[in-house]
């Protein structure tokens, strides 16, 4: 949040013989700007997608063709098992089709030999019958033998282990000259989509409504902080609340989208999430630091122009970890303290020191 906090230097100390000292504080200005009003919540990171790469054969791994943490594109090879069973397997597929279909050659010729003697009655024609029946039987077979063929192709390309998406590969969970068993699922590396990545949070289910009517409006932004709320990590989109409000605990779980291009959001990773639901134009802004709790409410010090402050009750109408929006006592342009209240009363003399915005 930019705030527009000027740096005001007031007055000098106290001359010798005063009263009392003046006050150290610091103070900054009341500013006018557009507000962003977010709500936040928890949240973790997830991948986009999440596949756990696994042979679709039984066979020896004779090569695994990646490198840990290395970032994959859909397609690339991962891994290779021994091929030469299955290749074996296609060449037998392909030479009981060659057989099969050399047969049902025979067949037809015979077939139409036999159909026309048939008909010119010089054979039965229960024999052109019988021949149509080969034929048939043989036309079947052709087509059972060309399925063992597509079967056997495909089982040779299962030798091969491709990536089925974009993503960063993890550890290998199994290394070169293992036996890999089908039936047994062996995985072989778990692959994570991070461009783009997802972020689950979690808001109080009260908060819902206001999601439901800021999404109406269009697109909500997302922002996602580390856990100090200090570094920005990403900024994204809202895809979606989740379908069911957790009724154990009242919250509604919510997705975001990051393109994270820096990749510093990462799996399991926990952040803060804020959901931008609006922007308040011309708001009154005040650093958090400067309002004070007091037993009639929350007030603020505002520096008089001659050098002492004054207790100010304000109403606060929405606030984040850093700035609140002043909805009634500041009109924008007041100085106030930010630092050093606890030594302040009405009417208290101050020196000022540089304010940080």
């Amino acid at each position: 949040m930019r705030l527009l906090l000027g740096a005001v230097l007031l007055g000098a100390p106290v001359a010798a013989g005063a009263a009392a000292p003046s006050v150290p504080v610091r103070v900054g200005t009341v500013v006018r700007e557009d507000l962003p009003i977010s709500i936040g919540g928890l949240g973790t990171v997830q991948a986009w997608r999440s596949v756990t790469a696994r042979a679709q054969v039984n066979g020896y791994l004779t090569e695994l063709d990646f490198h840990e943490g290395q970032e994959v594109h859909r397609g690339d090879l991962l891994a290779v098992v021994d091929p030469r069973p299955y290749a074996a397997l296609l060449a037998q597929a392909e030479a009981k089709k060659a057989g099969d279909a050399a047969t049902l050659a025979n067949y037809q010729v015979n077939y139409r030999r036999d159909s026309t003697l048939a008909h010119d009655q010089y054979a039965s024609r229960q024999q052109a019958d019988n021949d149509m029946a080969l034929v048939r039987q043989f036309q079947a077979n052709v087509l059972g033998d060309e399925a063992a063929v597509m079967q056997a192709k495909l089982n040779l390309a299962f030798c091969r282990i491709t990536a089925p998406i974009d993503g960063v590969v993890g550890f290998r969970l199994i290394d070169v000259g293992n036996l890999i068993q089908n039936a047994a699922q062996t995985a072989i590396v778990t692959i994570q989509q991070v461009h783009p990545i997802a972020v689950v949070f979690t808001l109080a289910e009260q908060d819902l409504p206001r999601v439901q009517e800021a999404r109406a409006r269009g697109t909500l932004p997302a922002a996602a902080y580390s856990s100090d709320e200090e570094t920005l990590l990403g900024r994204g989109t809202l895809v979606t609340p989740n379908n069911t409000i957790d009724s154990t605990t009242g919250t509604i779980s919510l997705k975001a989208v990051f393109a994270n291009r820096q990749d510093l959001l990462w799996p399991g990773q926990y952040v803060n999430v804020r959901l931008q639901l609006r922007v308040q134009k011309n708001a009154v802004v005040v650093p958090l630091e400067a309002v004070q709790h007091g037993p009639d409410g929350l007030y603020v010090y505002v520096v008089r122009p001659d050098h002492t402050v004054h207790n100010r009750s304000i109403e606060v109408g929405y606030q984040d970890a850093r700035v609140a929006m002043v909805t009634a006592g500041l009109q924008g342009g007041e100085s106030i303290v930010l630092d050093g209240q606890s030594r302040l009363q009405d009417g208290t003399r101050i020196a000022a020191e540089p304010a940080h915005a």
